[in-house]
């Protein structure tokens, strides 16, 4: 909320760092999916290089401060933005009306590089519509074990039903690696905190055996940690936490900072990244 992404893309491509993008997720009650399809289309235009554009509906009290009210059902909501937004992208000229969004247009012609459509996936009813209609399903604090017990199945049994193949995994994984004087739950909870407190990150968690209702925060944060929701750890179990997610059929791994970034700044955060990704990319070339 601070960048808002599309800009934050477009001027770094502006300033000479043009380079394939992915939103994981914007949330549908902050722009109609037309203006969504536009804003997709303008920064693969910008940057010269794909955009996966991913949507989630967020959580109910944006909905409500958004739109008045939230939706009745949020998965006809992912539903029917998901739908029209693919299609103008498709160059489709839409009369559609739906129980939440309308559109009736079509985004003027124009060629661009590739743009996919992802939808936001914590349970498994938005898997299994993610496996009909998106390009790529992104989750979110999703530990390896509950994608492949209970995300990709349903991803599996989507795709099946609509006759097309699985979408892409997309799995961003908040992470950090130690900090001498900070306990890894303060990384965690300053990285997850509001997730934490919210229904339904707290009953995708339950599902996945990670109990974050107790009252003291870093108590929950310690959950996250223990229930492989959170990765911590030493350069390289860390990144054989990483493989973890890869060995389960996650196709790609966002490396989250956010905790370390939070704390101690984006500099602190990029160092860790290139720690991370050196030795990932080691292991890389070894797969």
């Amino acid at each position: 909320m601070t960048v808002e992404a599309h800009q934050g893309f477009a001027h770094a491509a502006g300033t000479g760092f043009g380079v394939p993008t992915g939103l994981g997720v914007s949330l549908m009650p902050l722009r109609h999916p037309y203006e969504a399809a536009m804003q997709a289309r303008s920064l693969a235009l910008a940057t010269g290089h794909s955009v996966l554009a991913g949507f989630g509906p967020g959580g109910r009290s944006l909905q409500s401060a958004m739109r008045g009210s939230p939706y009745d059902s949020p998965l006809t909501a992912a539903e029917e933005y998901v739908t029209i937004v693919r299609r103008l992208l498709h160059g489709e000229a839409l009369d559609f009306v739906g129980q939440y969004y309308h559109c009736k247009g079509a985004l003027p012609p124009s060629p661009a590089p590739d743009i996919q459509v992802g939808l936001g996936v914590l349970r498994p009813g938005m898997a299994r519509l993610a496996g009909r209609l998106a390009d790529a399903a992104i989750t979110w604090l999703t530990p390896a074990s509950y994608l492949r017990e209970t995300v990709i199945p349903a991803l599996r049994e989507g795709a099946e039903a609509a006759g097309r193949p699985i979408p892409r995994l997309v799995a961003m994984v908040p992470m950090a690696l130690p900090v001498p004087d900070l306990d890894m739950a303060e990384i965690a909870l300053a990285s997850n905190g509001p997730h934490m407190t919210a229904p339904h990150y707290i009953d995708m968690l339950g599902r996945a055996g990670i109990d974050v209702t107790s009252s003291d925060p870093l108590v929950n944060a310690r959950s996250l940690i223990k229930g492989g929701a959170f990765l911590a750890g030493e350069t390289d179990e860390l990144v054989g936490q990483i493989k973890g997610f890869w060995d389960v059929g996650v196709d790609e791994v966002v490396i989250n900072l956010t905790g370390i970034a939070n704390i101690r700044g984006p500099q602190a955060a990029m160092r860790q990244v290139k720690t991370i990704t050196t030795v990932l990319s080691a292991l890389e070339e070894t797969r």
